[in-house]
């Protein structure tokens, strides 16, 4: 009976041990908590700061492309109102600061706006002048070629009897050619305005003064040896100071 109580014990006594023994096991290998990344965890930015980033781009603005764009629009509305945008931009003393003479400047834009406008009239006049003898050859190679069959109410123009009729013919293409390459050409002073205007309007804002300088001096370049003789090649060496 004794003995049976004390096998008993010993039984419950080891199912104890075990039982402490497992959980001790199980305890231990729980993943632990890495403290290391709780300590040094990134905080995210504040929006207020990616806000504030953002918006100093976006202030940022650049005057010369402005005056560019408002330049060149207008050009192409009214030829020479560029130019006179131009000269509206020299009364902000940014000319002054930089160095550049403003009296010049208004002097050499008037005269612009003075070829633009001398450049349509010679065209014009030329217009009309290519135009008014292209009609008196076409009238007279009508009067010719009616003449032939001969069924004609037209007059001939006494001026030009001394013109064979291919004379005519050539004369009423080269006057016709003309008619063409005047209307060519006003495309051209109409895009050399627009052209004008934008890049005077840009040159407005860019710092020109004397402390920008160059020097050009002569100069000697060494060459590698060539058959144990040293070659030397002139050339110029320019230097900037700015």
């Amino acid at each position: 009976m004794q003995k049976g109580r004390l096998i008993i014990l010993v039984s419950l006594f080891t199912f104890f041990l075990v039982n402490l023994a497992a959980a001790q096991v199980r305890d231990s290998v729980l993943k632990p908590v890495d403290t290391l990344k709780a300590k040094t965890a990134v905080k995210p930015l504040p929006k207020d700061t990616v806000k504030k980033s953002n918006s100093a781009k976006a202030n940022y603005v650049n005057p010369g492309k402005i005056a560019g764009r408002k330049a060149v629009l207008k050009s192409l509305i009214l030829p020479g109102l560029g130019q006179v945008y131009n000269m509206q931009l020299l009364n902000d003393g940014y000319g002054e600061r930089a160095g550049k003479s403003q009296a010049f400047q208004k002097i050499y834009t008037i005269a612009k706006i003075g070829a633009i406008y001398g450049g349509f009239t010679v065209l014009t006049l030329s217009y009309i002048d290519n135009s008014n003898n292209y009609k008196i050859f076409l009238a007279e190679a009508q009067y010719r070629e009616a003449r032939k069959t001969g069924t004609t109410n037209l007059v001939a123009n006494p001026s030009l009897a001394r013109y064979s009729d291919a004379g005519i013919l050539t004369a009423k293409s080269t006057y016709k050619r003309n008619q063409q390459i005047v209307l060519f050409s006003y495309g051209l002073v109409y895009f050399a305005n627009v052209v004008d205007a934008y890049v005077a309007a840009r040159l407005h804002f860019f710092n020109i003064d004397d402390k920008l300088t160059f020097k050009v001096v002569p100069t000697v370049i060494n060459n590698n040896s060539l058959y144990s003789f040293n070659t030397a090649t002139p050339a110029l060496k320019l230097s900037l100071t700015f």
